[in-house]
C-alpha cells in the first residue's frame, strides 16, 4: 500500500532530502578532488625537471581544486534548505468551501 502524504509534508520531506543530498555530494566531491584545506584554486604549481638541462623549475597547470571556502558556502546552502523545510506547515491541505 502506498502512503498518502499532504502536499506540505511532501515539500518538507523533499527539501530535507535535497539538503542532505547536497551536503553529501559536496563533502564527497571535495574529498574526491583533493580535500584542499585552503582557498579554492584554479591553477596548481608543480616542480618538473627539464629534460635538457636537468634543472627543476616550476610549471603552472590549470586545475580546479575546491577549497574549504566552497565547502562552507555549499554546506550553508544545504543548511538553508533544511531550515526552509522547517517553516513548511505540517498540517494537511484542507478543502476550501465557497460561501455561494
Amino acid at each position: 500500500m502506498a502512503r498518502q502524504y499532504g502536499s506540505q509534508s511532501c515539500v518538507r520531506r523533499i527539501l530535507q532530502r535535497l539538503a542532505l543530498g547536497l551536503a553529501v555530494v559536496v563533502v564527497v566531491g571535495w574529498l574526491a578532488l583533493g580535500a584542499n584545506r585552503g582557498w579554492t584554486k584554479t591553477s596548481v604549481t608543480r616542480w618538473q625537471k627539464d629534460p635538457v638541462t636537468e634543472i627543476e623549475g616550476p610549471v603552472v597547470e590549470k586545475k580546479f581544486v575546491p577549497g574549504l571556502d566552497l565547502v562552507v558556502v555549499s554546506l550553508g546552502g544545504a543548511l538553508a534548505l533544511f531550515a526552509a523545510s522547517l517553516f513548511v506547515s505540517k498540517t494537511k491541505d484542507k478543502p476550501i468551501r465557497s460561501s455561494s
